[in-house]
């Protein structure tokens, strides 16, 4: 029996993502957890694995490298030796598969051509198909100079974006239609970047601006409108979709930052290989806490009618990272069963892939609760956006100097540090919020200890 192997959905939000290329070639023999083919979703690029084994046949007219596909596409078929594979819409099916040959080491046809990280993210935001550049890194590798040279000199087989002509059959993905009409706007009059002039919501907040330029007032003497790229446009409608689908309070607590910073001074003296960054020890202090009030811990459902709360091995934190390609959310898994110095490497580890652009849809994905710091910016307070479907975030400002209040109610100078928590109201009422930033601010205040229970 032929199984099919379908584009699958990376992110809870995706309705499309961007084919990459294959990774294996039609007629490979193909066993389960294979890679097949890379697939770019909302902010991750992922090896999409093979749940099935048997032969892989590409299906005839299947993307090219760089299109954009819909969750959900035909991509191809995994087949038994000798099975048919079956016939697809608007083509007769492949003949029965025969044996493989032996493997060549020629690159499979369809895939795509050797190009860095960066490289295929710029090919990408500037349009260029990677399967019409010449690469003059070592073995033909494709560099970002290479992909500037071909945009600077564009062909005449470079194709421009699909448009919906007057009485034109336009096709727009449910979520595009839903924010063209909030946003007032008629989407069937709208050019489609999508696969077959398929309408996203990339294009209809694109229309959107560009109303918005053009309402606006005389632009002479203005500066350069810079258009957002797809993935800053991801995470720009996540933002919105936190804005729109939350009630959010934000509630500050200002503690006292000196044994937090005499414990981090103290892994420095040691010569550890890795020292836990202060983000690390707050990971591991608000585990405890946040079994006691697992409210703050919840996700909600995709009708937000319930929350789904953690087991005790559940507690996954995100870590709010800002790279070159904007703000991602690598999550780091079980802390509360994990050491400061396990979730220090692992954490070290995910923000370097996030940075480098190869953290997956799987590194951010089950969090449930978010830490942002910008206290390496010198932010003292702010608020913090939820990461939805969570409920709450937790904000580090920068340590400075301020009043501490002494146990015995006096006052002295030293080192603050203001925690700022932003929480779902439509799922917390304010007092079991306080609650929790009360007894996370007695955790932190105390971290030695804390760490030892």
């Amino acid at each position: 029996m032929a199984h099919e192997i379908r584009v699958p959905r990376l992110g809870w939000s995706m309705e499309e993502g961007t084919f990459v290329g294959w990774l294996k070639r039609d007629g490979d023999p193909i066993q389960v957890g294979d890679a097949l083919f890379e697939l770019e979703g909302e902010k991750a690029l992922q090896e999409i694995e093979s749940v099935d084994a048997g032969i892989l046949r590409i299906v005839s007219g299947a993307p090219q490298p760089g299109t954009v596909v819909a969750v959900g596409a035909l991509m191809g078929y995994l087949v038994a030796e000798g099975e048919a594979v079956p016939a697809t819409p608007g083509g007769a099916a492949p003949a029965p598969v025969a044996a493989p040959p032996p493997a060549t080491p020629t690159q499979p046809t369809g895939s795509a051509p050797p190009a860095s990280p960066a490289a295929r993210r710029l090919a990408r935001e500037l349009g260029v198909d990677l399967a019409r550049v010449s690469g003059s890194g070592p073995a033909g590798r494709i560099t970002e100079h290479d992909l500037r040279a071909t945009r600077a000199a564009p062909t005449n087989g470079d194709r421009p974006a699909a448009t919906n002509s007057p009485g034109s059959a336009a096709v727009a993905s449910p979520r595009a239609r839903r924010i063209a009409a909030e946003l007032g706007l008629d989407w069937t009059t709208m050019s489609g970047s999508g696969a077959g002039g398929r309408i996203r919501e990339a294009d209809v907040r694109a229309a959107a601006g560009r109303r918005s330029l053009s309402n606006g007032p005389d632009a002479d003497g203005a500066g350069t409108v810079i258009a957002l790229t797809p993935r800053r446009q991801a995470i720009a409608a996540r933002l919105r979709t936190s804005r729109d689908q939350t009630i959010p309070v934000t509630l500050t607590a200002t503690i006292d930052a000196a044994p937090l910073a005499a414990l981090r001074a103290q892994f420095k003296a040691s010569g550890a290989a890795i020292v836990p960054a202060l983000i690390d020890i707050v990971a591991c202090l608000v585990v405890p806490v946040l079994r006691q009030h697992r409210m703050l811990a919840g996700r909600w459902n995709a009708e937000q009618t319930a929350l789904s709360l953690p087991a005790d091995e559940g507690f996954h934190i995100g870590i709010a990272v800002d790279t070159a390609d904007g703000l991602l959310v690598p999550v780091v898994r079980n802390v509360g069963g994990s050491t400061l110095m396990d979730v220090a490497a692992r954490s070290r580890a995910l923000i370097e892939q996030a940075r480098a652009g190869r953290l997956t849809a799987a590194g951010m994905s089950g969090g449930v609760f978010t830490i942002s710091n910008l206290g390496g910016l010198g932010v003292e307070a702010f608020t913090p956006m939820i990461n939805v479907p969570e409920v709450a975030i937790l904000g580090l400002g920068a340590i400075r100097p301020g009043v501490v209040r002494q146990p015995d109610g006096s006052a002295a100078f030293g080192d603050t540090l203001t925690i700022s928590l932003t929480f779902d109201h439509a799922a917390i009422d304010g007092a079991p919020a306080a609650a929790f930033l009360r007894d996370l601010a007695r955790a932190l205040e105390t971290p030695a200890a804390s760490l030892l229970q």
